[in-house]
């Protein structure tokens, strides 16, 4: 079942560009929504699950940090793709290694604690997943690839958290350090997300739809998890 979420998250993320060929407001609707959903996830669940679990709240805060700064280190090569923005030209004969390279590591770092962390975190990596497939899609196709190309990528990038799954749940040293690792995907999601809630508007400026959005994800997040 948790396999069948996150490749079904990417798969709907494509399918949404194909079929209803969203705007730049949709997208970047979907994208406050699931910023706030990280967000509250992060602060209202897995913060609270990863410290009450261990007695050492030092080294988690650490592992948390370094999180936060692992997912600088990964924007600079994906170009902000994980928050909605892919600051890449090409002319579609060039593949993107580094794009490709850095969204794997994302995607499959992400996979590595659900299996400790249960559904709350789940369903965040699921939420997120969605937007980001969309962008990826709509860059893909404007970047004119081959469509071999365009499969190869999507179909890696959905498999890579899935594979962050199954070798957590099969290999000693991610169980021995489930805590650890869960604070270090929360530092990357409190990177990814709050990049997503000061950047999603035009100039800063106040704006109603991205506000209801951001107020919908916290509230389905208090309410449903």
């Amino acid at each position: 079942m948790i396999y069948l979420l996150l490749i079904a998250s990417v798969l709907l993320g494509v399918l949404l560009v194909l079929i209803l060929k969203p705007s730049k407001k949709s997208v970047r609707l979907l994208l406050a929504f699931s910023g706030a959903y990280l967000l509250s996830v992060a602060i209202l669940h897995l913060l609270p699950e990863v410290y009450n679990g261990s007695s050492d709240t030092k080294v988690l805060g650490i592992f948390i940090l370094v999180g936060i700064i692992l997912q600088s280190v990964l924007e600079s090569f994906s170009k902000g793709a994980e928050h909605g923005h892919i600051h890449i030209h090409t002319d579609g004969k060039t593949f993107p290694s580094l794009l490709f390279v850095s969204l794997c590591i994302h995607a499959f770092s992400e996979g590595l604690p659900i299996h400790h962390s249960g559904e709350n975190l789940l369903w965040a990596i699921v939420v997120h997943k969605i937007p980001i497939a969309v962008i990826l899609t709509i860059f893909l196709l404007d970047s004119h690839f081959s469509k071999k190309t365009i499969v190869f990528f999507l179909t890696v990038f959905a498999l890579m958290s899935p594979l962050g799954v199954i070798l957590s749940e099969n290999m000693m040293f991610f169980e021995k350090y489930s805590a650890e690792i869960t604070a270090l995907i929360i530092g990357i999601f409190l990177h990814i997300s709050t990049v997503i809630l000061f950047e999603s508007s035009e100039n800063h400026n106040f704006n109603l739809h991205k506000f209801l959005a951001i107020i919908t994800g916290i509230l389905l997040t208090v309410f449903t998890l």
